[in-house]
Parts: structure tokens; C-alpha cells; sequence
């Protein structure tokens, strides 16, 4: 009896304990989605709107182009290229799903299966693990969330999923996932990663190809096919065999997939030239105005610098620098016993470690292992630096200038042969400006970006010593003075200042003419006296010049004010121009990815009436001469496509394999890839600019009479025929003007001169000045190398010169006069034309060429200054930066930067 109520209590217990846990699973099964959708409606409220990521935005690198379409500048590694639904290849969205998530287009935004795994996760913190997101829910964290490992962001991720598989269709979601999602090497989406991988364009992938990008979501480091290719060929065939086993693919297939090899092909820019201080300008400007995403919007600008023409400045500028070094001796080596490796090449001087010194010749290791030798005649100009003043005496033989294990430069010769170099510690720099328009036609910052970024000819402030006579002058010639005036050349004393000339000695009585193309101090300070002070450093701020930072006393009649290259290559456009004011400008044209016209300059004219009057015909000729490059570049491809198909029809078997051989060492030379193939390698990402057609220019205001700006140009052309610059009489040309400037103790040595299309100054000094020597005039450091570059400027241009006519009808009227700098600008005040006035401060204007008839654009760039507030997060929603970069031809061109 005992044991049947045992029995039935314990029947009894475990029906209880059924219905219990029954009752238990009941109330957890109702639990968990009324829990779930409880806290979905608690968390509903802060969750964005999916509408927000309907679009994804294209980032592609800036671009610099010089006016010739030779790339020089690129900056931004960002890539991403979005795609619609239509243009995923079948296959590629197949590799994905396999990767990622093969169950995409049945659940409904979460995988309980991975969810699991998941938790897993994050309790353990296991990577070792696949993950349990689904493509929903990376989305969501792509475009919403970070990516830290904890529960309350994997909820919020598991809530948002929900709420975009509600409001997007599985189709748009995908979309969202294969144009966001990180896959190494900055390429963000499938477009760019095939790009970026493979130079090919998505429908040109093949299913290896497909596999390794399906492979990188994961860990797009650690399966980098770059940077790990064992692994990333690891995860890419085990990809090839889950797209087997779901049937996407068929087994052969499968087996052409997993022998084919990583054929990697990566995207890599290369630039035609290399101009650093022109693209770090450009860079600088445009960034300063519309913000560091700039850099990722796929702008194309072309600059109105000529590859040549600035090829021509940088060399004349080291030519006349290492000139320099020669006159002034060897400082000696750089260093000894240092490893070669540390030293690295700026401009022509790559470093080499000396090997072995005989009598008359020394031999040396470059940092290919190349040996080398360098002969007596490449070291015998190695006298010994003592001073800014003295050298030692000739050397005898090669011991005294190189021991054994020294670290030297070496400079190849025009023979083929190498000459001893040092690195200069005197600088200089360049501005070529056209005197019509004001476009920059070159530019030099100094000896080597790489060296020193500082940009001397944008932020160099140096006294501009006798370079600013002329200006002082042409304010006398403006109150009535004439160049055949008599002005004093005796000793004058004002206070405690006894000012002298540079020779030490007085003429006398002499013409204004001659007292400006012989550069006597004395007669620059006594017409400074006459004119007044006051009104010079107006008319010297109207010429570009910043008047703040010129003197108010008498030492302004020698230069005793700051000034940049820059400005005084625009002052000096005025007088090649016939009397106007032009703004420098650098950028010519801002095309989109698309190559759609953004942006083009409409600089006001020195002669605006000539230009529109060829508008028509410049217009034509343009339309006729890109009409004419299409025609060749068609002709040339396909004479190449009928060259590559005749080879085709050649190669036997043998040479077939060979190619197959070597297939991966051909695709690295994009110059040999088939572009048909490889469609999207950095060539064709260049820029395809449209035919260009101008419109009708605006006058630039005239700051001179026409009579006063023939006047002053005549007499700088007799500065060059016989005063302090006639060196440049070797040029062959009597077209020419310009003046000589040199400043106290020989600190900064100038030579500002022109030709009327072309306006050209360059500078030499120490970045902390310091004399150069007491040889060293303007005529003899900067002299030469204007010379230098205006020979190759100048060939073949027919003799011409200012006219005294007033050629563009234009009067001196009340106008605004445009400062170069952000701080700048002055409005001056002229009604009757022979008297100047006060200045006053105004805000900076700029001037654009509008392209005829623009379409509307679908993205607007914002025609306001960068805030110099810190920059807001680029996962900031509210940060206008993070919408497209976008631009419509705009009503002012980006400032020079300063």
C-alpha cells in the first residue's frame, strides 16, 4: 500500500512538474515578443529614418591638372562608386550571399541561427567566430551605427534591421549593403573595390574575382589579397565552394575558380609630372573654402599653369641656386659612416655614399646599388665655404673635398656623366603671371617641396628692396612729372638718416629717367618727398601691394616694406599691360567625375573690348581644334586595334602560353592592360574635358593713364638696355623691361621684369634673412634666372611692345581694386582721373567665366568660406560636409591661399 502511494504522489509530482514547465513555456513564448516588441517601441523613437540612406555618395580622389591635361597633383584615397540594383552582376551578388549570408532573401532581417552566435560573441569575445549579422543588419550599422562589441548596439542593430526590412525591399537593401560596406584599401562598395583590386568594371569580374571581394566584409584587413594574399586566397576558394554547394555555380566552374590565380591589378595613379607646390596650393584653397571632403569628391581641376612652362621655372630656379652654391664653396659632406638608406633624393640630388677616393676622381654607391664616378671636372668647383663672403682656394685633388664612406649628392650631367652637389641653403622662388588676364603661367615655392613645404612664393614677405622704385615713380608720373624731369642726385640728410647710393658716389642733377635705370637711392627718396608718402602707398596698394605692411617714412622709396613674389609679379603686370589692375588667378575649370563643367574663370581683361571682339573666332577655333583631337584619338585606337589583332593572328601556341606565363607581371604595366578589359584603371578616370567655349569678358579697372604706364614701361626697358640689368641684353630682345632689387646687406635679391605677355619675378634669400653676399645684386642671383626662363618663354614670340594708345578704351573711374590676399583690398576713388585719393578697406571680389547655358546640376557646392571651427564627425548627420559633394558654376573663384 505504502508503494502505490508512493507511486501515485510521484505520478502526481511529475504531472505537476509538466504543467508547470508547460505553463513556464507558455508564458516565455509570450513573453519574448511582447519583451521584444515592448522594447522596440521603447527604442523606436531614437532610431533614425531609413529614408536617410536611400543614397549612398560618391567618393572619388581630387584631381590637379595643368592646363596641357598633364596630371600633376592627386589627393583622397577614399573610393566609393554606387551602384543600382540593376548593374550588380548576378554572380557577384551570389558570392556575397554565400559569404555573408545565404539565407538573405528568406528571413525577414535577423537569423536566429546567427543571433546565437552573435551573443556568443560578445560574451566571449571570440572573433574566431563567422558572426551572426545578416546583410540587413550590417546595413544598419553601416550606415547608423559603430562598431563596438557590446549588447545595447547589437539590440539597437537587431530593432533598426527590423525597421528597414519594413520600409525597404530586399532588393533596395542589398543595393545599400554593396555600396557601403568597408572592403580595404579605402574603397567603400563593390564598384570601387573592383576598381581598386582589379582596374575592371563589375560586369568584367570574373567568379574568382567575385569570390575575394565577397570575402572581405569579414575582416577586410586580414583578407586583404594585398596585404595577406594566403589568406585571402584561403577565404576566396572556400567561398568558390559554398557558391558550389548552393548551386550558383557548376563544377567546372568551381575548378577554373579555385585554380585561377589572385590576378590582383591594383588601381594606382601615376602622375604625368610631379608639381607638389602648384597641387598643395590648389589643394589648399579648395579645401580652405569647401572643407576636407574636397578631397573625396571625383573633382577634376585644371589650373592655367602650362607642365612646360613650369618645368621651365623649376629648373631655372635650381640652376640658379646651385649657381649659388658654387660661387659661394663646399660646406662638405652631409655625413659619414650613416647608412645611405636614411638620406633620401630632393629635385636632381640623390645621395650617395662615397666608395673610394683616387687623385682626381672619387667613386660612389647610389641607393640602387648603382656605382658610380665622379671626374675631376664634376668636383673641381669645391672650393671651401668660409663665410657668405670668402672661400678657400681651388682644391688639388679629391681627398680634400670627399672621404672615404661620406654622404654626398650627385647631380647627373647633360653628357651622362655626375657632378658633386649640395643641398642649397639659399632659396628661392618664381611667379609668372599673364599681364591680360592674370593667370598664373608658372609658379615656384622653392628649391624642393620635399625639403620645405613653405611656399615662398605665396607666403614669402621679404623687403622687395629697389623692385618697388618703379611703383614710387609711377605715383610721380601720375601727379605730373615726366621721365625727362630733373631730380637731385646730391647727398641728402633727413634727421639722423644720411641715406646713400650703393656705388658711394652722387651725378648730380639728373633725369628721373636715368635716376630709375641706374637705381639711385637719392633720387627715389626726393621724389618720395615730393609726391607725398601718404599717396604712394595708395597707388602701391592699388598695384597689389598690402599697404599695412608698408613704411610711412621715406625708407619706402627703397624698399623698405614687405611684399610677396606674387604681388609684385601682379604690380608688374600693369605696367606690360598698359595701366590695368588684373586679379591672379590659378584655376582655370572644376570638372565633376562625370566631366561635367563645374566651374570656369572669367578673369576681368586688360583689354576686354580686344578679346571680345575675337570671341567668336577664338570660340570656333576651339570647337575645330578639339573636333580635330577626337578625330586622331579615334584614328590612333583604332590603328591600334587593327596592330593588336594582326599580332593576335600571329602568336602561335607557344607564344600564347608564354603570355599566359607572364600574365600577371603584364597586368602591372597598366600601359600594356586591354582596356576593354581592365575599363576601369586610373586611365580612364582621367579627365575628358568638353570643347570649352568663353563668353564675353568684363574690363579690368585702370589704376594708370595709358601715357604713365608707356612712360614707366619705356624707361624699365632701358633698365635692361643700359642700366643695372642689362645681362639680359644676351636675350636678343629689345621688347623687354624690368628692374633690379637688392636689399640692406644683401639680404634679398629681386628681379621683377616683363615682356606684354608675360609678367615675370623671381626671388632669392634665406628663409631667415641673412646676406647672401656682398656680390650678390639682384643682377647677378636673380637675374640670370629670370633670363633662364623668359629664353624659352619668349621663343618664338614676334617682337611687340606696350602701346601708348589706350587700346581697351577704358578710364579711370571710381572702382573697387581686388587684393590678392583674404585680408585685402582697397576701393579707389578717381573721378577726374588725375588724382589719387584715399583708399579704402572693401571686401574681396572675384571674377568667373560662366560656361553658355548651363544644365542644372543635381548637387550644389555652398559658395561660402570653410568655418574655422573644428571639423564635426564625419558619421555626423547634421555635418553639412557629409552630404554629396556637389558644384554649379559658382560667382567666385577660390582665393589664392596665403
Amino acid at each position: 500500500m505504502t508503494k502505490k502511494n508512493a507511486t501515485a504522489r510521484l505520478i502526481h509530482f511529475l504531472v505537476g512538474l509538466f504543467i508547470a514547465c508547460l505553463a513556464l513555456a507558455l508564458i516565455l513564448a509570450l513573453a519574448v515578443p511582447i519583451g521584444f516588441y515592448g522594447m522596440a517601441m521603447y527604442l523606436s523613437p531614437t532610431l533614425p529614418s531609413i529614408q536617410e540612406i536611400k543614397t549612398a555618395n560618391l567618393e572619388m580622389p581630387l584631381q590637379i591638372y595643368s592646363s596641357d591635361d598633364k596630371l600633376i597633383g592627386q589627393y583622397g584615397n577614399r573610393l566609393s562608386l554606387p551602384v543600382t540594383f540593376e548593374e550588380i552582376p548576378k554572380g557577384l551578388t551570389q558570392a556575397f550571399l554565400a559569404a555573408e549570408d545565404a539565407s538573405f532573401f528568406q528571413h525577414s532581417g535577423i537569423s536566429i541561427k546567427g543571433l546565437g552566435r552573435a551573443v556568443t560573441e560578445v560574451v566571449t569575445d571570440d572573433e574566431s567566430q563567422t558572426g551572426g549579422s545578416t546583410i540587413t543588419m550590417q546595413v544598419a550599422k553601416n550606415y547608423f551605427l559603430s562598431s563596438e562589441r557590446t549588447l545595447n548596439r547589437k539590440l539597437t542593430e537587431l530593432f533598426l534591421a527590423r525597421k528597414i526590412e519594413d520600409e525597404l525591399s530586399k532588393n533596395d537593401i542589398l543595393t545599400l549593403y554593396v555600396n557601403k560596406i568597408y572592403l580595404g584599401e579605402g574603397a567603400y562598395g563593390i564598384r570601387a573595390a573592383a576598381k581598386k583590386y582589379y582596374s575592371k568594371s563589375l560586369e568584367n569580374l570574373t567568379v574568382a574575382e567575385m569570390a575575394m571581394l565577397a570575402g572581405l566584409p569579414k575582416a577586410p584587413s586580414k583578407y586583404n589579397p594585398v596585404a595577406n594574399p594566403s589568406r585571402a586566397l584561403t577565404r576566396r576558394n572556400w567561398i568558390i565552394g559554398r557558391m558550389h554547394e548552393l548551386g550558383y555555380i557548376n563544377k567546372a566552374q568551381h575548378d577554373e575558380a579555385i585554380n585561377a590565380p589572385i590576378g590582383i591589378n591594383l588601381y594606382q595613379e601615376k602622375l604625368d609630372v610631379n608639381m607638389p607646390y602648384l597641387a598643395e596650393m590648389t589643394r589648399s584653397a579648395l579645401v580652405n573654402r569647401y572643407g576636407e571632403q574636397v578631397m573625396h569628391g571625383g573633382w577634376r581641376v585644371r589650373l592655367t599653369v602650362d607642365s612646360e612652362a613650369q618645368k621651365a621655372a623649376e629648373s631655372a630656379i635650381l640652376t640658379g641656386l646651385v649657381a649659388y652654391e658654387h660661387r659661394h664653396g663646399w660646406r662638405g659632406a652631409e655625413a659619414n659612416g650613416e647608412p645611405l638608406e636614411k638620406f633620401r633624393r630632393y629635385s636632381n640630388m640623390s645621395p650617395a655614399k662615397v666608395t673610394k677616393v683616387n687623385a682626381r676622381s672619387f667613386e660612389a654607391t647610389m641607393p640602387s646599388g648603382e656605382n658610380v664616378t665622379v671626374n675631376w671636372s664634376g668636383m673641381s668647383w669645391a672650393r671651401k665655404y668660409i663665410s657668405a663672403d670668402r672661400i678657400g682656394y681651388f682644391p688639388s685633388n679629391a681627398s680634400q673635398i670627399v672621404s672615404k664612406n661620406d654622404i654626398v649628392r650627385l647631380i647627373p650631367t647633360t653628357n651622362g656623366n655626375w657632378q658633386l652637389g649640395q643641398i642649397p641653403e639659399v632659396q628661392g622662388s618664381l611667379v609668372s603671371l599673364n599681364p591680360e588676364t592674370g593667370a598664373v603661367r608658372a609658379l615656384v615655392g622653392g628649391f624642393d617641396f620635399n625639403h620645405s613645404k613653405f611656399n615662398r612664393a605665396l607666403q614669402g614677405w621679404r623687403q622687395p628692396g629697389s623692385t618697388i622704385k618703379p611703383l614710387v615713380y609711377t605715383t610721380a608720373l601720375e601727379k605730373g612729372y615726366r621721365p625727362d624731369s630733373i631730380v637731385s642726385d646730391r647727398p641728402i640728410q633727413v634727421g639722423d638718416w644720411k641715406p646713400k647710393n650703393s656705388d658711394q658716389r652722387f651725378l648730380g642733377d639728373i633725369t628721373l629717367r636715368r635716376g630709375l635705370y641706374l637705381s639711385r637711392n637719392l633720387v627715389s627718396i626726393r621724389l618720395l618727398q615730393a609726391i607725398g608718402i601718404s599717396d604712394a602707398r595708395n597707388l602701391l596698394d592699388e598695384f597689389g601691394l598690402d599697404k599695412e605692411k608698408l613704411p610711412t617714412t621715406l625708407s619706402l622709396a627703397l624698399g623698405a616694406g614687405q611684399a610677396t613674389p606674387l604681388q609684385m609679379a601682379t604690380a608688374y603686370a600693369t605696367f606690360a599691360n598698359g595701366g590695368h589692375r588684373i586679379q591672379p588667378y590659378f584655376i582655370e575649370q572644376i570638372y565633376n567625375y562625370d566631366n561635367k563643367l563645374l566651374f570656369q574663370a572669367n578673369p576681368q581683361q586688360a583689354c576686354a573690348l580686344c578679346f571680345n571682339e575675337q570671341l567668336d573666332a577664338v570660340n570656333k577655333k576651339l570647337i575645330k581644334d578639339y573636333e580635330a583631337k577626337i578625330e586622331a584619338e579615334n584614328k590612333a585606337a583604332a590603328a591600334k586595334d587593327e596592330s593588336i589583332s594582326a599580332k593576335d593572328n600571329a602568336t602561335d601556341k607557344k607564344d600564347a602560353e608564354l603570355k599566359a606565363e607572364n600574365n600577371d607581371k603584364i597586368a602591372k604595366d597598366d600601359k600594356v592592360l586591354d582596356l576593354d578589359i581592365y575599363d576601369a584603371s586610373p586611365y580612364a578616370d582621367r579627365l575628358k574635358a568638353p570643347v570649352v567655349q568663353y563668353v564675353r569678358a568684363e574690363q579690368a579697372p585702370r589704376i594708370l593713364k595709358p601715357r604713365v604706364a608707356f612712360e614707366m614701361a619705356d624707361i624699365l626697358r632701358d633698365v635692361v638696355q643700359r642700366g643695372t640689368a642689362v645681362k639680359a641684353r644676351a636675350l636678343g630682345r629689345d621688347d623687354i623691361g624690368g628692374k633690379t632689387g637688392t636689399t640692406n646687406e644683401a639680404k634679398d635679391a629681386w628681379f621683377a621684369g616683363f615682356h606684354p605677355t608675360n609678367a615675370t619675378v623671381v626671388w632669392m634669400g634665406f628663409d631667415q634673412p641673412s646676406t647672401l653676399g656682398r656680390r650678390e645684386y639682384g643682377g647677378v642671383a636673380a637675374l640670370p634666372v629670370w633670363m633662364d626662363f623668359m629664353k624659352a618663354q619668349l621663343k618664338d614670340t614676334p617682337h611687340q611692345w606696350v602701346s601708348i594708345n589706350n587700346r581697351a578704351k577704358s578710364k579711370k573711374q571710381k572702382q573697387s581694386i581686388i587684393e590678392m590676399m583674404d585680408e585685402g583690398a582697397a576701393e579707389l576713388e578717381d573721378d577726374t582721373a588725375d588724382e589719387v585719393k584715399s583708399a579704402k578697406p572693401v571686401k574681396t571680389t572675384t571674377q568667373q567665366r560662366k560656361p553658355p547655358a548651363p544644365e542644372p546640376i543635381e548637387e550644389q557646392i555652398q559658395n561660402r568660406p570653410a568655418p574655422e571651427k573644428p571639423k564635426p564627425s564625419r558619421t555626423d548627420d547634421n555635418n553639412p560636409q557629409n552630404k554629396p559633394l556637389s558644384a554649379t558654376p559658382v560667382a567666385r573663384m577660390p582665393p589664392m591661399p596665403e
